[in-house]
């Protein structure tokens, strides 16, 4: 008993001050804000497509554009919840993705039944899917990193969830970048390869985020 009243004078003595952790939303904002000055230093060196205004004016591309960006964003919200054990009680908004995912399906499907006469393909194939994954590679790194440093006790879904942010955002510097309209590639080089990603990440999330 004396060691237990000894224990526990000595923790009531220690001071040392615990640094609260942030905000999921404050935490998904600082990663996205990494993201963009990555995508804009990305574009500096590979540029845009030199059609882009005119891309601009099609509200399929438009449509497509903007829930790419949506999909990035509650993606990244969605794996700031997760990172914590308690999900901040926000366990709705961290299922967010799976709506935008489901609009985003519609919506390509749609845009696909449009493309008639179907766009030519372009020349290469599977090196789109390459291209987007070498530059979700840094994003996936740094969400990881961040990521080990809370305790997330859903480490399958935030795994999945991390490296379907970093290769939304890769997805959306190649559609801005390269020059190609045809949607079948689109859909079967660029997007398809989310569900390989999602099932890499839920692998990854049990190596290296449990804890």
């Amino acid at each position: 008993m004396e060691n237990i009243y000894e224990l526990i004078d000595r923790l009531s003595q220690d001071t040392t001050k615990t640094k609260l952790a942030p905000h999921p939303f404050l935490l998904s904002l600082k990663w996205m804000g990494w993201a963009v000055a990555y995508l804009l230093l990305s574009f500096i060196f590979s540029g845009l497509r030199p059609d882009l205004m005119l891309k601009l004016h099609e509200p399929w591309f438009d449509a497509e554009i903007a829930l790419i960006v949506s999909i990035f964003v509650a993606t990244t919200v969605s794996a700031a919840i997760l990172s914590f054990p308690d999900m901040h009680q926000m366990r709705k908004l961290a299922s967010a993705p799976a709506i935008l995912f489901a609009l985003f399906l519609l919506m390509m499907f749609l845009s696909w039944r449009t493309d008639n006469p179907p766009a030519p393909l372009p020349v290469h194939s599977f090196e789109c899917t390459v291209n987007i994954t070498l530059f979700s590679l840094l994003p996936a790194t740094w969400t990881f990193y961040a990521m080990r440093k809370f305790a997330s006790t859903h480490y399958h879904w935030a795994g999945s969830i991390s490296l379907l942010s970093a290769f939304s955002a890769g997805a959306l510097w190649l559609r801005l970048h390269e020059v190609n309209d045809s949607i079948t590639h689109v859909v079967e080089w660029h997007y398809l390869p989310m569900i390989g990603i999602g099932l890499a990440g839920w692998w990854l999330g049990k190596r290296i985020l449990k804890w």
